[in-house]
């Protein structure tokens, strides 16, 4: 029978959303925030109205669950949380710091990911050269995931070593 004290610490991760446009995305993200108890983080502004319907439908009825925190900008979310360099981990299709199976992911670590037709802003991209990673597409025929679904497949990467 295996020993519940060795079991893996528990994470504290949060994923962030920059700028997202899609509400559906968002209540997606969301749900999977639920499932794998990890903070949503919103920094405006949004493409949508957060209370829209499309936001709670694709998040179904676990929106009521989703651990949401808001801020007005990236400026404040820096202010507020002051992130250490080794907790931000930025998502773009090109990252150059490598892919997602890279880095060891720490349990407080901020996984962050940009509006859905642009990505995250250069001034964020700029002041983190070293921490872009991607997600690796196989296909020439795709240019990019939808948010949602890369969102996850990162999220799953990233908890793997906590959720044993």
């Amino acid at each position: 029978m295996p020993d519940p004290d060795a079991r893996a610490p528990r994470a504290e991760m949060k994923i962030v959303l920059v700028t997202p446009e899609i509400p559906g995305n968002t209540g997606t993200i969301g749900r999977t925030c639920v499932a794998l108890d990890l903070e949503l983080i919103l920094i405006r502004p949004y493409g949508f109205d957060l209370t829209e319907k499309s936001v709670r439908r694709a998040g179904l009825d676990y929106w009521k669950h989703v651990r949401l925190t808001e801020y007005d900008d990236w400026g404040a979310f820096v202010q507020d949380r002051a992130p250490r360099r080794d907790q931000i981990f930025l998502f773009e299709d090109d990252g150059a710091a490598g892919t997602v199976y890279d880095p060891v992911y720490p349990p407080d670590a901020y996984l962050v990911f940009g509006r859905e037709t642009k990505g995250l802003q250069p001034e964020i991209v700029g002041a983190y050269p070293d921490r872009i990673f991607r997600l690796p597409m196989r296909s020439p025929h795709i240019r990019s995931l939808n948010l949602a679904n890369a969102a996850t497949a990162v999220a799953y990467q990233a908890m793997r070593a906590y959720l044993a």
